[in-house]
């Protein structure tokens, strides 16, 4: 799939990083939709769709393993890319549930620009029924 033609929804409550993300993801030439919450990140995945989700792993409401298996149930071959910077546990191990629960890729914050696209790149090269 060519980037032109991929949506990548990124739910992520740190306003900074999503519109990092966005700028990141917009120059490679992929359609981007931003949710700052769990919430509005299912509902936004169920009403427009995407191609890749990347996932903060903390958020208010509704964290990001939660959400990670909420949109398994939902779209179950969803491609998702969860993110952590670390929180009240050990990042690496939240990040090991969050393949657990669905993840395919996962990226410790702070990345650099090419692991998130080289992330977004690999997974819209699967075969969707993976």
């Amino acid at each position: 799939m060519t980037p032109a033609a991929a949506r990548v929804l990124v739910i992520d409550d740190d306003a900074m990083l999503r519109s990092a993300v966005r700028r990141i993801l917009e120059r490679a030439g992929y359609a981007v939709l931003e949710a700052g919450d769990g919430e509005a990140g299912l509902q936004l995945h169920q009403e427009q769709g995407a191609d890749v989700v990347i996932v903060d792993i903390f958020m208010p409401e509704r964290d990001g393993l939660e959400l990670i298996r909420e949109l398994r149930v939902v779209s179950p071959g969803a491609k998702i890319i969860a993110i952590s910077g670390g929180g009240r546990s050990g990042k690496t191990d939240l990040l090991k549930d969050a393949a657990v629960f669905g993840a395919a890729r996962i990226l410790l914050k702070p990345f650099e620009t090419t692991e998130l696209l080289a992330a977004v790149r690999e997974l819209l090269q699967q075969d969707p029924a993976r």
